[in-house]
């Protein structure tokens, strides 16, 4: 088995924070490996490192001679004023030149002053490498990627820089496959790509020749796309390598949480033992009297051996009590639970939130279109579109955040709205994590304390953090203790699954399973759409269609939908 990328100890801080601690691990010719970790672990910046953009503090990256890495950054690079066209030509123009090379040395075999010996086994070294990446079907690939990637519409005339955002991304991932690398780094390859888009990308990567390592926080796309996860851990920041998909991954780390919790019960048993032992031998060996009476010496010697050994036993109770309590195996958090403070049985109406002729636009924009709807007590929705559809905009007008052209909004009067925005906006930056937490919530301090540490999500470091210096996956985790505190009866959660670390957000998702009251939710994950046990409504052009059929059912149609090619916007 060919190794491709060896990874030796690396580390990195920026300043006081260790965002990379001694990583280490071997990707092998023919890998598919996922990349998974909370917002802010490292793991864009790994990729820097392996591509050489970014210097480690200690450690090395070990690569074959010759080998050529392709890098899709989660941000375009500039590139100056390169059309479409050049970046696509650029893309190929290695496999041109290795297909002229093979043109001169076909002509160079003939010539009878060649080294046939030194020739041959260049031109068979190079037709490998050609047709390992694709090199005879390059034209072909060419029309297959520009379709698969909804880019064939624009002109490839026209100027990279003046692309949106997600068609920047798209055309740079059109590039870097039509270059097929020995070495894919994918950084979010999913970002900014439609449900069928995305379904494209597997089925293309699952046929690739060469070796992939990809950051993803799509569990879809983890479990079609790779064969191996690598997790950067949260609070080490080292890497930890589990065989299979994202469904092994996620079964393996079920196993490891049982096992902790196992591990915790019977130490805190033992514990309980030692003291009892402790307690009880010690009253034993403290009533011990020293005998008077010559008659009973002999019953003294052997009752004072037989005291000896309880004072050793005590002794070695007291030194293993010593030992586990220097480092005890840690409380393993509690299950994720939102209990709404007030009784679902309080919103009796059949309108929780209506919506009637909501209608929005930005500029000459129209996101929403005389959009309406009613959430009943007991519904579960998931709203759907692309980037730019309006739909976190749907969510700020029902809140309030932002006033409607037309329509209106009512909320039942018993109704107790938990939000989870996108972007934390409603945090302040400026407070520390345990006042951005207490904010609006009466009782001691140390029972605020307690909540927070109660879940796994934050530890004593963290409490005097500035919020502004979180990590995204931290603020995430934030804005999470929030809601669950507040006790809502009602809940809006604008992609509620970005930045989490898959563990945290596994546990997230069961407690909104078991959650009893009204959920309306905006999502473009796949995994969460068709787990969410409710119904699906997309909003496309403006218009909020209200689907019947189940949500896988409604997931396959989408991904199979070819609608025309839309540039993205800034209203959700």
């Amino acid at each position: 088995m060919n190794m491709h990328l060896h990874v030796a100890n690396i580390a990195k801080s920026f300043g006081p924070s260790v965002v990379l601690n001694d990583v280490s691990f071997i990707i092998n010719h023919g890998d598919r490996v996922g990349l998974v970790g909370a917002n802010g672990t490292g793991k864009s910046t790994l990729l820097r490192i392996v591509t050489g953009e970014l210097s480690a503090d200690s450690g090395n990256v070990s690569l074959p001679d010759g080998f050529v890495l392709g890098y899709l950054p989660q941000q375009p690079p500039d590139t100056g004023s390169a059309t479409i066209d050049d970046l696509m030509y650029e893309a190929g123009g290695e496999l041109r030149s290795i297909e002229e090379r093979l043109r001169t040395l076909e002509l160079t075999i003939s010539d009878s002053q060649a080294d046939f010996d030194a020739v041959m086994t260049e031109y068979g070294d190079l037709q490998e490498r050609f047709e390992r990446r694709g090199g005879y079907e390059l034209d072909h690939r060419i029309d297959e990627v520009r379709e698969g990637l909804r880019i064939a519409h624009l002109p490839r005339s026209r100027a990279f820089s003046s692309l949106s955002g997600g068609e920047k991304s798209r055309v740079l991932l059109a590039t870097l496959l039509l270059r097929s690398p020995d070495l894919l780094l994918l950084d979010e390859p999913t970002n900014h790509l439609d449900f069928a888009t995305i379904g494209w990308l597997e089925t293309y990567l699952a046929a690739y020749r060469g070796t992939m390592l990809a950051i993803s926080h799509d569990r879809h796309f983890l479990n079609r796309a790779v064969t191996r996860i690598i997790e950067i851990d949260e609070r080490t920041r080292r890497a930890k390598s589990y065989v299979g998909n994202y469904d092994a991954y996620a079964e393996q780390r079920r196993r490891e949480e049982q096992q902790w919790r196992a591990d915790y019960e019977a130490q805190q048993e033992e514990i309980r033992e030692l003291r009892r032992a402790i307690k009880v031998e010690g009253r034993q060996v403290a009533h011990n009297r020293a005998s008077r009476d010559p008659a009973k010496m002999a019953y003294d010697f052997k009752g004072g051996r037989v005291q000896e050994a309880i004072s050793r036993n005590v002794r070695a109770a007291e030194e293993r009590l010593r030992r586990i309590e220097a480092g005890p195996i840690p409380r393993p958090p509690s299950e994720l639970r939102i209990r709404p403070e007030m009784s679902i049985d309080d919103l009796r109406s059949e309108r929780v939130i209506e919506a009637s002729g909501v209608s929005k636009a930005f500029g000459n924009v129209t996101v929403l279109r005389d959009v309406t709807f009613t959430l009943g007590p007991g519904d579960r929705v998931v709203i759907v579109g692309e980037n730019g559809a309006g739909k976190s905009t749907l969510l700020d007008i029902i809140l309030g955040r932002t006033r409607q052209d037309a329509g209106m909004v009512q909320i039942a009067r018993l109704a107790r709205v938990g939000f989870l925005d996108q972007d934390s906006r409603m945090l302040d930056p400026g407070a520390t994590v345990l006042d951005a937490f207490r904010e609006g919530l009466s009782g001691h301090e140390q029972d605020h304390i307690d909540e927070l540490f109660r879940y796994g999500l934050f530890t004593v470091d963290d409490l005097a953090k500035r919020v502004g210096q979180l990590s995204s996956g931290q603020r995430r985790k934030l804005q999470m203790a929030r809601l669950i505190s507040r006790q809502p009866n009602v809940l809006l959660l604008d992609e509620p699954t970005n930045h989490l670390s898959l563990d945290v957000l596994e546990k997230f998702e069961y407690a909104l399973r078991r959650f009893p009251g009204p959920i309306l939710a905006v999502s473009h994950d796949r995994w969460f759409v068709e787990r969410f046990n409710g119904k699906v409504w997309e909003l496309r052009n403006g218009v909020l269609t209200q689907h019947v059929d189940e949500p896988a059912r409604v997931l396959d149609s989408l991904m199979s939908h070819r609608a025309e090619p839309t540039t993205g916007g800034a209203h959700g």
